[in-house]
């Protein structure tokens, strides 16, 4: 029989809603959507400069694959367990600035990728959203 846990990580965000921030279903972990969202409601790349809000895609990217790294490590797993990513972009306009960010963190033998433009996220700051599956055998 399949094992299976939910978990929710101290020190993140609380989910805006009723689920887990990863569920693991025996070797796989799957990640909920996460953002650039900080235990303080606040988010990475939002910066006001002279009075107009400004967001930055490539610090949004950045913090979210961040914030993925300890969920999976919470979870007792790596960026390096990653199989599949999903990405949701509020503008495909940002593909280039995403993309380039994404790169640093993964190359051609990182998890596979699908890229999907959005017409809104749960909040108006928010650029991008990522959902993930990890492998990382139990025990």
């Amino acid at each position: 029989m399949m094992s299976t846990s939910s978990h929710l990580v101290d020190g993140k965000a609380k989910p805006r809603g009723r689920f887990p921030h990863a569920k693991r279903a025996g070797d796989f972990i799957y990640v909920s959507g996460t953002s650039s969202r900080r235990p303080d409601d606040t988010f990475v790349g939002v910066d006001m400069v002279d009075g107009v809000k400004v967001l930055d895609v490539r610090l949004q990217t950045a913090a979210v694959i961040e914030n993925i790294r300890d969920i999976l490590n919470a979870a007792g797993a790596d960026l390096a367990d990653l199989v599949q990513v999903t990405s949701y972009l509020a503008d495909m306009a940002d593909f280039d600035a995403y993309n380039e960010t994404y790169a640093q963190f993964f190359d051609e033998t990182g998890p596979t990728r699908t890229t999907i433009a959005v017409r809104e996220l749960p909040h108006p700051d928010l650029l991008i959203e990522i959902q993930a599956v990890a492998y990382k055998p139990e025990g």
